[in-house]
């Protein structure tokens, strides 16, 4: 585990569950497993205090436990932990798909970790009624929407529960489990009138399914690339392929099975795309023949099979994404040369100087300059014609793409340490600018309901000078840009990561 890693998973802990919680996850941080015991020696901290922390940390999913010759030991779960990060986009996705309620039902179950449906409904109808009365939706509707939730496997039934926490043995054995329980309605409306009934689900708990929103979010990327180097009528067709995909082959498989034209023509059909219904042989011919290999042609029977390579088409992406980043960090000419070597795999330097069309001193510092950044790499060949005969050593440049996207990787758990520490600093320093923002945003707001005068609000508008307002301007805009670099990283890393993942199977 890098250094950058534990970096970045401890102030996430910080951030989201205080310090107590991240002195123990630093602890846990450093070794493979850790048991109660050697935690309690290492901090200091009361047991009880601890094992409160290792409760909180098995609820959220960051924590595994494992029994080795008697003795319970803790394995901390550092990709959890980072996707704190994909929360939003979670959160995004569901309302996208499935409306503000279900929104409001996930972000509930990712503060809670693990919830009862019925408590979850509950307290989506609280929220809905405080927000505003048009948005207030009956029991029965919201009953409806949780169940689109399992019904699209974004929750799962949880093997965790109150008791489970206290004899953790087997909470690492995940059962994926999508039945959803007869819910009393009328119960139901009593709880969110604040009468205590029994809705019938009080032992079932719920937790996020959060392999189905990496799949999604696997599937956005390839749709997203497809439309982009094509148009729309492609991604879609793209779309309705990764959904014929899953009916037939396992999630996580690198490369589908045969997916026949028939159905492929029928799920078009069914869509409101009358240029690539009228036109998909074409489009199914130009993906096919494209660089990029996300399709391949396994068979003719039937007008013909098709087949998704996810593996190679994550491997294109990686390629992508490295010569954009060695675009943005050394400019044309070395991505010139980057892409050459990728191309030519093994190759002299002064062929680089010829085949790249870049003057030679310029060239071969480039090269250097990529050679001493680990872009590419050098390989030593001896050759020699008579035995006697003094050897040849020529040099060969080539590029070890499982060690390049190692090291980006490192370097996104870097650069998204970097930007959550200043975006922490920046809040820090403007803290009181940024409490009188709000004191004055909720002052205004108050008067508005209670019908004060403009002379009023023009009065607490002034609290704030205009060298603060330009100031507090300034701070909003960076804390804006830093966020907004945050998920643009996490999506490199999401794609960076999902390369290593293919490459493993």
């Amino acid at each position: 585990m890098s250094i950058y890693l534990c970096k970045l998973c401890s102030v996430l802990l910080l951030e989201h569950f205080g310090p107590v919680v991240q002195t123990v996850g630093d602890d846990l941080l450093k070794y493979d497993r850790r048991s109660l015991r050697a935690i309690k020696a290492a901090v200091n901290l009361p047991l009880n205090k601890i094992k409160e922390v290792m409760c909180v940390l098995i609820k959220y999913g960051f924590v595994e436990h494992s029994k080795n010759d008697k003795l319970n030991e803790y394995i901390i779960v550092h990709e959890r932990i980072l996707m704190i990060l994909r929360y939003p986009r979670y959160m995004f996705f569901v309302k996208s798909l499935l409306g503000d309620e279900a929104e409001i039902m996930l972000e509930e179950l990712l503060r809670r970790g693990y919830e009862t449906a019925s408590k979850i409904i509950v307290k989506t109808y609280q929220r809905l009624k405080q927000l505003s009365s048009d948005r207030q939706q009956p029991v029965e509707i919201l009953k409806e929407k949780f169940e689109s939730l399992v019904k699209h496997q974004f929750l799962m039934r949880s093997i965790i529960t109150p008791a489970a926490l206290e004899d953790p043995i087997d909470l690492n054995v995940e059962k994926l489990d999508f039945s959803f329980p007869d819910l009393n309605l009328l119960a139901l409306s009593r709880m969110a009138n604040g009468i205590a009934a029994n809705p019938g689900d009080n032992n079932i708990y719920w937790r996020i399914n959060f392999d189905r929103f990496t799949q999604d979010i696997r599937d956005q990327i390839m749709v997203s690339a497809i439309t982009k180097r094509f148009d729309d009528n492609a991604g879609e067709l793209m779309r309705q392929m990764l959904n014929l995909m899953y009916l037939r082959t396992a999630e996580w498989r690198a490369t589908s099975n045969p997916i026949p034209y028939v159905e492929i023509k029928d799920a078009v059909r069914k869509l409101k795309y009358p240029m690539l219904i009228q036109h998909l042989d074409q489009y199914l011919c130009l993906i096919e023949e494209d660089t990029c290999q996300f399709l391949k042609r396994v068979g003719d029977s039937g007008g013909g099979q098709f087949s998704i390579n996810m593996k190679q088409a994550f491997t294109q992406l990686t390629w992508t994404t490295l010569e954009n980043i060695v675009l943005e960090r050394f400019g044309s000419k070395a991505a010139r040369i980057f892409r050459l070597v990728r191309t030519r795999k093994y190759v002299e330097q002064e062929q680089i100087q010829q085949l790249a069309m870049i003057p030679a001193k310029e060239a071969k510092h480039l090269t250097y300059t990529l050679l001493q950044e680990n872009y590419i790499h050098v390989q030593e060949l001896k050759k020699t014609t008579v035995s006697n005969a003094p050897t040849k050593i020529f040099f060969l440049f080539h590029i070890d793409l499982d060690q390049v996207v190692g090291m980006e990787i490192s370097h996104c758990y870097h650069a998204l340490y970097n930007t959550i520490q200043r975006r922490d600093h920046e809040n820090t320093v403007n803290k009181r600018m940024i409490e009188k923002h709000l004191r004055v945003q909720t002052l205004t707001s108050n008067l508005k309901e209670h019908g004060a005068t403009e002379e009023q609000l023009n009065d607490i508008a002034e609290m704030m000078t205009p060298s603060e307002k330009l100031e507090l301007g300034k701070v909003q805009d960076i804390i804006k840009k830093l966020g907004a670099s945050e998920l643009q990283i996490d999506e490199t890393l999401f794609l960076l990561t999902m390369y290593s993942r293919y490459q493993e199977k």
